[in-house]
């Protein structure tokens, strides 16, 4: 989950830098379809949901590798 987490967070921040250059990820043009406000909310939301979704599986990693020993 972590994996996942890192790298939704990291392709929301690059692609929010990115759009302040007029610049985009080929995997993220959709975004902008329904206008920069809408495109901004999305890019700040997958920020939000990597970094979250990142520090659970950091939590989890931890909790089972402290089980185990």
């Amino acid at each position: 989950m972590s994996s996942i987490g890192g790298l939704m967070a990291f392709l929301g921040a690059g692609s929010f830098v990115l759009n302040m250059l007029e610049r985009e990820f080929v995997l993220l043009m959709w975004i902008d379809t329904w206008g920069p406000t809408v495109g901004n909310a999305i890019r700040i939301g997958m920020i939000v949901v990597g970094g979250g979704l990142w520090l659970a599986g950091q939590s989890q990693g931890g909790a089972q590798e402290g089980d185990a020993a």
